[in-house]
């Protein structure tokens, strides 16, 4: 998935502050997006005609991005095209607030689902809720396999509330209110002080989870669950973004430089 940026040197200065950290308060929202759509192929997205993205595939997500607060008009493409939109939907987003946008359900019947995000836990707790956006499978609860549902009666679209458990490696289900096993969870790590949104996704045969951290920083491990989870050091990702800042500061400065050189 590739970001597009308007100016250089303001999204350098941006990511920096991000990266390390220490992103002041301002009239933005934060937003990411996630393609979820499991027919849909790869997609462009524009937010009042500008190009965010470009190329994201089914399962991608973004990192959190800032919009500035309002009403946005958001237009999802199919990659490399600017002309038909699949999904043309106006969003709002509040000041200091944290958001999901996800591509949702089959490509006929494609559309934008929005859900606030937490990003905060209580100090030594660990937050979660599930998203469910597999558009053919049944209700569901999600809970200890053969203990009680932790979420229950989940539709498709639907996003529980969050809760906050202890830290822990847990074996938990997706089930159907009967109690028939519909995914096994089992090893789903969750880290203290952090915040995750687990989404059902896919077709019901094929059901799978993505797993997001909804907080602002980096857990030690990504989540992992039984499905097989990412797992990427804190120190490994803080460099990489910090190694890009630079190279993205030293391309916009030089093409800042030869601009007012004529």
């Amino acid at each position: 998935m590739k970001k597009i940026v308007g100016s250089a040197l303001a999204a350098v200065m941006m990511f920096a502050l991000m990266a390390t950290g220490v992103f002041a308060e301002s009239n933005d929202a934060m937003v990411r997006i996630v393609h979820a759509s499991p027919d849909a192929q790869a997609v462009d997205v524009y937010v009042d005609g500008n190009a965010v993205v470009e190329g994201a595939e089914f399962k991608a997500a973004t990192d959190y991005m800032p919009v500035p607060a309002g009403e946005h008009k958001v237009e999802i493409f199919a990659a490399g095209t600017k002309d038909n939109a699949v999904i043309s939907q106006t969003v709002t987003v509040e000041a200091g607030k944290a958001y999901t946008a996800a591509a949702a359900n089959t490509l006929e019947m494609i559309e934008l689902v929005v859900a606030e995000d937490s990003m905060q836990a209580t100090e030594g707790k660990t937050k979660v809720r599930i998203g469910h956006l597999s558009p053919d499978a049944p209700t569901v609860d999600i809970g200890l396999i053969g203990g009680d549902a932790l979420f229950s009666g989940a539709t498709f679209k639907a996003f529980t509330d969050y809760k906050e458990l202890d830290p822990n490696t847990y074996d938990l289900e997706i089930r159907t209110p009967d109690g028939t096993q519909v995914l096994d969870l089992s090893g789903t790590k969750l880290e203290a002080n952090m915040v995750y949104s687990v989404y059902a996704i896919n077709t019901a045969d094929k059901l799978e989870v993505l797993v997001l951290q909804d907080s602002m920083v980096m857990p030690s491990e990504m989540p992992k669950t039984g499905m097989g989870g990412a797992s990427e050091s804190t120190t490994d990702y803080t460099t990489g973004i910090i190694a890009s800042v630079v190279g993205l500061g030293v391309l916009a400065f030089a093409a800042y430089r030869k601009r007012t050189a004529h």
